[in-house]
């Protein structure tokens, strides 16, 4: 088992849309930089799905954030998950049995419903 691993990166990705999603690393903390909760949601809703197409039931099983947690925690490393520069969850620290979900996250999930 890795005991960490050391990052030093820089990179940014344009989502269709012209969204720029931003990753930088240094030493085992990433942060994650998403324009806004709307792009979020573009990019965690999975594939898109034909009109008038019901939505497939979720499959039983480990949550993927919990995973996201536990592996980020077996590699060393944090990620700072960030949707418009105010963090929203921290995977992988130590100390915490689950990733840690801020208020901007609950707030900014119940804000895009109303979008």
């Amino acid at each position: 088992m890795a005991s960490a691993i050391e990052v030093e990166a820089r990179l940014t990705l344009t989502w269709p849309g012209g969204h720029e999603i931003q990753l930088a690393a240094a030493g085992s903390y990433l942060i994650l930089n998403v324009p806004s909760q709307q792009v979020l949601d573009l990019i965690t809703s999975g594939p898109p799905q034909p009109p008038g197409t019901p939505k497939p039931p979720k499959k039983p099983g480990p949550d993927p954030l919990e995973q996201l947690h536990h592996l980020a925690r077996r590699l060393g490393l944090v990620l700072d998950l960030r949707v418009g520069g105010k963090t929203y969850v921290t995977f992988g620290l130590p100390d915490r049995s689950g990733p840690k979900i801020t208020l901007n996250a609950v707030l900014g999930k119940i804000g895009s419903f109303f979008k």
